[in-house]
């Protein structure tokens, strides 16, 4: 986790990104928002309830997964009650400033355009594309020459993978409609490695009881925010706060391993 965490460090400071504003420079402007939800009692989470393992339905039909467990224990120390409502992901932007949500908090990915049209919050995860293989004799790029890899059809880990030098050197790069489908083929030896997200890999690692090996070495990096609305600024700095708390006092980790293992 030490290494997440500086990670997290480096891409939180980026100039680039709204997330990384001074906090303390905005207390000048302080608004209503946290007050607010305080008022109500409640604080409404955006979200597309398809997404494990950040937030997704059980066989129960109960919304759960990591960003929910993060987002549930922010809410009990701030002193509200969590409610999550499944949002259309592509109206995210229309929902939060009609305020209909309090925010989207999803696995969402941090880029210019979110960065300009919400007030991000500071990273709080990393997510690589990665590789990921069942023999460990194969532990690290150089070894993956001549092999097989998998990735999903139709997807950016496919284009990356396409253009990277690893891609090139591999014997075949064969494409799945579905990332558990191709996980599935390196269970059985079809393939050497799967290529795609390093969230997506842990969390199938852990639930199906793996001793997969996750390379070292990925070709692509992005860390995921919570989205709140442009004014919200003091809603923002309470839920940064209370993460970077959670990160102080272990529950961060706790809430981390339970999802993705140590």
């Amino acid at each position: 986790m030490k290494k997440i965490f500086a990670m997290l460090a480096a891409f939180a400071c980026a100039a680039v990104f709204s997330a990384c504003n001074d906090q303390k420079a905005e207390q000048s402007t302080a608004d209503e928002s946290l007050n607010k939800v305080k008022a109500a009692g409640e604080f409404v989470l955006g979200l597309d309830d398809s997404f494990p393992p950040m937030g997704f339905r059980d066989k129960d039909n109960n919304i759960v997964g990591f960003d929910i467990d993060l987002a549930t224990e922010v809410c009990a120390r701030l002193g509200v009650k969590l409610k999550t409502q499944p949002i259309s992901w592509d109206a995210k932007e229309q929902e939060l400033n009609t305020g209909k949500i309090d925010c989207i908090w999803n696995g969402m990915s941090v880029d210019s355009a979110r960065a300009a049209a919400m007030n991000l919050s500071d990273a709080y995860l990393t997510n690589r594309m990665i590789f990921t293989v069942k023999d460990k004799a194969l532990a690290n790029l150089e070894a993956l020459k001549g092999k097989k890899i998998a990735v999903q059809n139709g997807s950016t880990a496919q284009k990356l993978l396409d253009a990277s030098e690893a891609g090139k050197a591999a014997k075949e790069i064969v494409p799945f409609d579905d990332n558990q489908t191709a996980l599935m083929d390196l269970d059985k030896g079809g393939v050497d490695a799967v290529f795609l997200d390093e969230i997506v890999a842990k969390y199938w690692i852990v639930e199906n009881s793996k001793d997969y090996v996750v390379l070292e070495e990925g070709l692509s990096d992005e860390v995921y925010a919570v989205g709140f609305r442009k004014k919200d600024k003091a809603l923002r700095n309470a839920v940064n706060s209370t993460l970077a708390a959670m990160k102080e006092d272990g529950k961060f980790d706790e809430i981390y391993a339970k999802w993705f293992g140590k």
